[in-house]
């Protein structure tokens, strides 16, 4: 019998025996993963990462607080030793079988489980291959392709018993160019749910290209100048600014540990009334997509900010039981070792009316902001500092020359309030989410936006 066939026949002694002492919710997570990472640098494939994994994680709530054991010591005796450890005690207290259940899967074209290594190595050697093409300025190419295929059952004492097949690929190329006087980088990268017929829609040498144009680019750029501009920020650059200025902060548990600027501000206005933030992991395809979240709760699709009011914060079961309220589906975790909390899925600023070039063209002089770089955001107050990978001046309505050392400082929340243009169109880029020692996949997006002013860190004086 296998492991997941023993945890569907036992799962109600066990979840009985997990509530013996009492509680308000117990459940019993399984996971069985297999991951691949592959990586080139240097001309050749340096790195080759293959791992299996089987777990089972095993959560009681109890008085608000969590008690949680886990183990990949697969057995019914083992199970129920965690479940007694848990509870305190043994006995049998009140659980509901088979209410419901979900099963979900991802559909692929091009299944990453039938596929070899060499099919994988192909594809990053195709990438490297584009990127040194721009000449002798390249300096070096690093290509990373990881897949993972991720089996999830959830079976609680609701009554509730849901399954999800994941399959995820994500891709990216970093390239290092140099002039001999400086050194610039480029990235891209690609990913989603979905198999590798992502490769189809875009090419690895598409990758590598935007890449290695990217640090090419910034080698002819000109240092950043230090001031308050208006500043664009373009569909194509994603949504970082809302995922990490914006969304960490509408997260229901940091808003209820008062680690949120949007405490307290449920239905007062709190953005531009150009801005509807939305949170949806039922988005088919996106990095974040799933179709139960790990706890068993189908995603959905959330509004958080509508039309510049504040209506709703992202919950997973703990965080809504404390108001008396339903999950939203953004209970997370990073595998059956850790406890899920509330994470955000595919995170987006909703597209507008305005056309992205007279957004432009509007534009007196400022900063066009094609593709964002890493940060620092503190949740509490909003305050932020990104670094601009890819930048340009805007002069009377023209998008100009390329700026590079470029940081973006400001408060997520008064950006909000000062954007003032929103585009029609909807870009979006991919992550890996890290919150409390835990890493999940997202995607986030925007359109086009325009803030009326920001403050651009820059070297020239």
């Amino acid at each position: 019998m296998s492991a997941k066939e023993l945890i569907k026949e036992k799962a109600g002694y066990i979840l009985s025996n997990l509530l013996s002492q009492g509680g308000e919710y117990g459940e019993i997570f399984y996971e069985r993963s297999r991951t691949c990472r592959m990586q080139l640098e240097d001309n050749k494939i340096d790195k080759v990462q293959w791992g299996e994994e089987e777990g089972v994680g095993i959560r009681l709530i109890k008085g608000g607080k969590t008690y949680y054991g886990y183990t990949t010591e697969i057995t019914y005796e083992n199970l129920l030793e965690i479940a007694k450890t848990l509870a305190r005690g043994q006995g049998h207290g009140p659980v509901a079988i088979g209410k419901r259940h979900i099963k979900g899967w991802t559909l692929t074209l091009i299944d990453p489980d039938e596929m070899s290594l060499s099919y994988r190595a192909e594809l990053l050697h195709r990438a490297n291959q584009k990127a040194r093409s721009y000449g002798d300025k390249i300096k070096q190419v690093l290509a990373v392709l990881m897949d993972k295929t991720r089996d999830i059952m959830i079976i609680n004492s609701f009554g509730e018993w849901a399954e999800d097949l994941q399959k995820r690929v994500v891709f990216f190329v970093e390239v290092v160019a140099s002039d001999g006087n400086t050194l610039q980088r480029g990235y891209e990268s690609v990913g989603g749910t979905k198999g590798f017929e992502i490769f189809e829609e875009t090419p690895p040498e598409l990758v590598a290209e935007k890449s290695a144009k990217r640090a090419l680019l910034m080698l002819s750029a000109k240092p950043a100048p230090a001031g308050q501009f208006t500043v664009v920020l373009s569909g194509e650059a994603g949504g970082t600014m809302i995922h990490e200025a914006v969304g960490h902060g509408l997260e229901a548990d940091l808003v209820q540990k008062g680690l949120s600027v949007y405490k307290g501000k449920l239905g007062q206005k709190v953005a531009s009334e150009l801005i509807t933030v939305i949170d949806d992991g039922s988005l088919v395809g996106k990095n974040g997509h799933f179709v139960v979240d790990d706890e068993g709760v189908p995603s959905q699709r959330t509004v958080l900010i509508d039309k510049g009011y504040l209506v709703g914060y992202m919950y997973d079961r703990l965080s809504a039981m404390k108001e008396g309220k339903s999950s939203t589906g953004n209970g997370r975790r990073q595998s059956y070792a850790h406890i899920p909390m509330v994470r955000m899925t595919n995170t987006y600023i909703a597209a507008g009316k305005d056309n992205p070039e007279d957004i432009i063209r509007d534009t007196k002089k400022g900063v066009y902001v094609v593709k964002m770089g890493g940060g620092e955001v503190n949740t509490v107050t909003g305050d932020f500092v990104f670094e601009i990978m890819e930048g340009y001046m805007i002069e009377n309505g023209e998008i100009t020359y390329p700026i590079r050392s470029a940081t973006l400082i400001g408060n997520g929340p008064k950006v909000l309030q000062d954007v003032d243009g929103v585009g029609w169109d909807l870009g979006w880029s991919i992550g890996t989410c890290g919150k409390d020692g835990q890493g999940v996949p997202v995607s986030d997006a925007q359109p086009t936006i325009r803030v009326k002013s920001l403050t651009l860190g820059g070297t020239e004086v």
